[in-house]
């Protein structure tokens, strides 16, 4: 069984904030793939599926952001669990809006959430960064991520949770490379010719353009070689 931990904190007034990126994360996930519904259990809400073969728990601690990691040891110590099938979605204020890594393991970088779960489980647990973005400065910090996501993020946000979604069961097989190709999909698909920008598709018909055609006749190319 793999373990899917989203951070966040419980609760209507915290569900859209910026801190909340790996709840949101895990319920595009269990919408998608047909999990059961969600439960109480282990200080959490949780829910069960498959995902590409893999038994998967989706977990939301509901103990408050700081005191994440006494929901995910218990869920831990009764399924018999090691950090390695364990798996934390969570805000990333180093990483731009819209952006996801893959780290294994690691510090927890003054993450609250995962600063808890270091002290209850360890360090080598795989992490999916989710970025927000960073407000300028640190003071301003608590009140950034505990703010909504405005209106403005919502194409991108939109993207990132199904892309995530997308390539969840190559995350819960382990093959971090896949699921980044899923959300890079998403959240920056390759364009077509037909998508191509004005002023790209502009100067590449300008170069052709420049190019003019051959039309001299073969004695004429021969002859103007001895020109």
């Amino acid at each position: 069984m793999k373990l899917f931990v989203g951070l966040g904190n419980p609760g209507p007034k915290y569900e859209r904030n910026r801190h909340n990126i790996g709840f949101m994360a895990l319920d595009q996930i269990a919408g998608d793939h047909g999990f059961s519904p969600w439960k109480s259990k282990f200080q959490a809400l949780i829910c069960e599926g498959n995902l590409g073969g893999e038994k998967v728990l989706l977990l939301k601690p509901q103990t408050f952001m700081n005191l994440s990691g006494q929901s995910v040891g218990e869920a831990m110590r009764f399924y018999k669990l090691t950090p390695a099938d364990v798996v934390v979605l969570h805000d990333e204020l180093d990483l731009a809006p819209g952006k996801a890594r893959m780290k294994q393991g690691g510090g927890h970088a003054g993450h609250n959430g995962l600063r808890s779960i270091h002290s209850h489980i360890g360090a080598d647990y795989a992490r999916v960064r989710l970025g927000i973005g960073h407000p300028g400065h640190k003071d301003a910090v608590a009140g950034y991520v505990l703010r909504d996501f405005p209106k403005a993020d919502e194409g991108w946000l939109d993207d990132l949770m199904r892309g995530i979604s997308d390539g969840a069961a190559e995350l819960a097989k382990g093959d971090g490379g896949k699921f980044m190709n899923a959300v890079a999909l998403r959240v920056a698909p390759p364009r077509s010719s037909a998508t191509k920008p004005k002023a790209e598709a502009k100067a590449e018909k300008a170069a052709r353009e420049e190019v003019a055609p051959d039309t001299r006749s073969p004695l004429e190319k021969l002859m103007d070689k001895f020109k």
